[in-house]
């Protein structure tokens, strides 16, 4: 669904990606792992064309898209929620997630996309009318996530969804993610937390400094001794 070849992309003189190579398979969670600093959040900035890549190819549904605006990337149904969630905290819930649905037209649909947010968060629901800013952690990330999913997303990318979160948050938020795939959501996951990551995800890629190390299914990586002592604590 979609694929990276070879790409590579440079901040000033510095290489943040060196020719990495992923595919991102439909209605799977594919997790990319990995330190502080390895290239995972410039990946997604790549794939939604924040950051402009140097070489290489980004290709979605057979189309290269790494030369389109992040509009037309919206448009095309990537779909990037960024880490530390990036709300408008003076808006309402409701506002916010009217705000992710700017580019559906159908205002019926716009409703559904609505109802489906408010069923997966029902707590949602109930601050429809409360300004973002005052939400709790966990009540922002879901609205972070529920904004997203207003866009329709064919696939979903989320950056650190459960950075900062107590354990209890964490596993619902996971949870919800596994809810999307099975409701045929594509996601493509970037997450310090490996063992959360790793036991939701069908696939796996560790980066280091850039460069892909490791990749495979993720209860493959659980057992994989290398993956327990640097990024699982074992």
């Amino acid at each position: 669904m979609l694929e990276l070849k070879g790409v590579k992309l440079k901040y000033g003189y510095v290489e943040a990606l060196k020719g990495i190579d992923m595919r991102v398979e439909e209605h799977q969670i594919t997790a990319l792992l990995g330190a502080n600093g390895a290239g995972k959040s410039t990946t997604l900035r790549a794939v939604s064309c924040l950051n402009r890549i140097e070489k290489g190819e980004i290709v979605f549904l057979d189309e290269q898209v790494h030369r389109l605006l992040p509009s037309e990337i919206v448009r095309r149904g990537i779909v990037h929620c960024p880490e530390g969630r990036k709300l408008f905290p003076f808006l309402t819930v409701q506002e916010n997630l009217l705000a992710g649905a700017y580019t559906q037209k159908d205002r019926d649909q716009v409703r559904n996309f609505q109802e489906r947010v408010f069923t997966l968060f029902p707590i949602l629901k109930d601050r429809r009318r409360q300004m973002a800013g005052t939400l709790s952690g966990g009540e922002q990330q879901m609205l972070a996530i529920g904004r997203a999913l207003m866009a329709a997303p064919k696939i979903l990318m989320l950056d650190e969804p459960s950075l900062g979160l107590a354990p209890k948050v964490v596993e619902q938020i996971f949870d919800t993610l596994v809810t999307l795939r099975e409701e045929g959501t594509t996601i493509f996951l970037v997450e310090q937390n490996a063992n959360a990551a790793l036991h939701i995800a069908d696939y796996a890629y560790i980066l280091e400094i850039g460069k892909v190390v490791l990749e495979g299914e993720g209860k493959a990586l659980l057992k994989n001794e290398n993956v327990k002592k640097k990024y699982l604590g074992g």
